[in-house]
């Protein structure tokens, strides 16, 4: 999928597809591979799948936080010549999702999030992340999934590189604590944009009551549930995940 990407002036994407605009928001440690699943069904059904790759580690400092990379999502849809896109995001990403959503409704006719900060968040937990130790990294990346298989050497490395890293080990601590400072609570109810809520009911990062909560907030949200699956179903359940939001679009006629 690396291969894929293209590079378009000052952003890195991937491209598929041609029709309705879907833009995939991958979360804080997520690649742009997490949604390989989304991005191999969906252009069939005449959608163009477009995932950016966000800048996590490249704002300064001060600006490194939710608001600014919905600001960058803004100026990506602006320089694609988007409109009436469909965002989905994951964790970090669905948290973006919500802030562009509420920042420029005009601009966005569906909102899916799935294991989505905004309310609650644990991705941080109790001392993470520990740099050095693979361990502990190793059984932090598998608590993200109900399988802890999913969570592969690749996956595992990558983190363990991150964290390794002393900027981005910092950077990474900013934007978790800027997600969980940019609690959306009160704007939810004002946020009519219709929206798909799916979610892993064994997810341990953004607990099943963060779903039911968005869903009692957001006024036009169905909420739809997977089972044995943690706060990533689009990679723990791809088929599965396709074929819930496939449903939602059409009964939604998107």
């Amino acid at each position: 999928m690396e291969n894929n990407i293209k590079t378009d002036g000052k952003y890195r994407y991937i491209e598929v597809g041609e029709g309705t605009p879907m833009i995939i928001l991958h979360g804080l440690m997520g690649g742009l591979s997490n949604f390989e699943g989304v991005t191999n069904h969906f252009p069939h059904l005449g959608y163009k799948v477009l995932v950016p790759e966000l800048p996590i580690y490249d704002m300064p400092m001060l600006k490194t936080n939710v608001k600014n990379f919905a600001k960058f999502l803004e100026r990506f849809i602006e320089y694609k010549g988007l409109k009436d896109v469909i965002l989905l995001g994951n964790s970090l990403g669905g948290h973006i999702g919500l802030l562009h959503t509420k920042l420029y409704p005009n601009l966005v006719k569906a909102l899916v999030i799935t294991g989505s900060s905004g309310l609650y968040e644990s991705a941080m937990g109790d001392g993470y992340p520990k740099r050095g130790d693979y361990e502990f990294i190793k059984k932090k990346a598998q608590d993200v999934f109900y399988d802890p298989a999913v969570a592969t050497k690749e996956i595992v490395d990558e983190v363990f590189a991150t964290v390794n890293d002393r900027m981005k080990l910092v950077k990474t601590l900013a934007i978790a604590k800027s997600a969980i400072r940019h609690n959306m609570s009160k704007d939810l109810p004002h946020m009519h944009t219709p929206t798909c809520i799916i979610w892993g009911e064994n997810d341990s990062v953004t607990p099943p009551k963060v779903a039911k909560e968005f869903h009692e907030l957001l006024p036009d949200a169905d909420l739809f549930w997977i089972k044995e699956c943690g706060h990533a179903p689009m990679m723990e359940h791809p088929n599965e995940f396709n074929e819930v939001l496939e449903k939602w679009l059409i009964e939604r006629k998107f």
